[in-house]
């Protein structure tokens, strides 16, 4: 093992530590609302960037995959009271079918009209929810939570930690493919496909284990959701705004390296959680708008690209 990779257990194994340590000692449970949106920010961010960074195949559907998990979640809640660890699992398998699906059903698209599908597909996904009158329709269902278990004394602080669990998984899974052959072969098709293909790069394999990986853990992203507001009606779920807030969040912070969605969505997180607080949950989207123009227009690299060009200037100041 590197000490790269060394370096980043350790600083997981410290993470893990310090949000189980909060949950036994912080009584107040606002940071622990808080702190899982934007904990599930970071799952989000950093499962698009799979398949939108490392691929350049943007994904406007990540609310179709977030909304699968969701009510894969209510479902098994209502129909079999499964336990949240199946909900994820189950979670996650449905959204890696799902990439799976669309992989198969685009993997001749590229460009604009690739994301026209994936918004395409989260509006098949809640129309076919809202149909649905076991996990509520359109009207939407109330869920009751199970009683929470040791070592936490409220289910919102233990799924602060699960999130905080799924945070360690995403982000070490994308670690791995960007340093792995896989990575190679997305960042070549991203930069070149008809090349990339030419010198046997397996380019429609790797963008279908892409749409999988990242479905996947979008959807396990989205799976206690259900649970932590206790209730999911398909206009929410399906939320556009979650889509958009990811893009958002990949960008700013920059989609060359895992770190960088980490940083963005820690980032816009906890602003949009300070505004809601603050002045009023409305004023995200302008803020968010704001943002992204001013990242798109001034620093298209995102915040690592602004890093990396500052320490290019400094060594060639030294």
């Amino acid at each position: 093992m590197s000490r790269n990779s060394i370096a980043f257990w350790v600083a997981a194994v410290i993470f893990l530590a310090v949000a189980l340590m909060m949950t036994q000692l912080v009584r107040n449970e606002y940071p622990f609302f808080a702190g899982y949106v934007i904990l599930q920010f970071v799952v989000l961010t950093v499962a698009w960037t799979i398949l939108g960074g490392y691929a350049g195949y943007v994904n406007f559907g990540t609310n179709a995959f977030f909304g699968a998990g969701v009510y894969t979640a209510v479902f098994l809640a209502q129909a079999y009271e499964a336990p949240l660890g199946v909900q994820i699992a189950v979670a996650a398998v449905v959204g890696s079918l799902l990439g799976l699906g669309v992989g198969l059903m685009t993997l001749r698209m590229r460009g604009i009209f690739f994301s026209i599908a994936t918004i395409a597909l989260a509006i098949i996904v809640e129309t076919t929810v809202t149909n649905w009158r076991f996990v509520g329709g359109a009207a939407g269902i109330q869920l009751q939570r199970p009683p929470v278990t040791a070592p936490f004394d409220s289910y919102v602080k233990m799924l602060f930690f699960v999130q905080a669990l799924l945070v360690v998984v995403s982000v070490a899974i994308t670690r791995g493919i960007q340093n792995s052959w896989i990575g190679r072969g997305l960042h070549a098709l991203r930069d070149d496909e008809l090349a990339a293909e030419c010198t046997g790069v397996p380019t429609l394999r790797l963008k279908l284990v892409a749409c999988m990986i990242s479905g996947a853990l979008i959807a396990a992203g989205g799976a206690p959701a259900a649970m932590y507001l206790q209730y999911a009606d398909p206009g929410s779920a399906f939320n556009l705004t979650t889509s958009v807030s990811v893009l958002a969040m990949a960008l700013i912070g920059g989609t060359s390296h895992w770190i960088g969605p980490v940083i963005g969505a820690i980032l816009l997180g906890t602003t949009q959680q300070l505004l809601s607080v603050t002045i009023s949950s409305e004023i995200n989207v302008l803020v968010l708008g704001i943002m992204l123009v001013l990242f798109v227009v001034a620093a298209p690299n995102g915040i690592i690209g602004l890093v990396r060009r500052s320490k290019s200037h400094a060594g060639e100041g030294a």
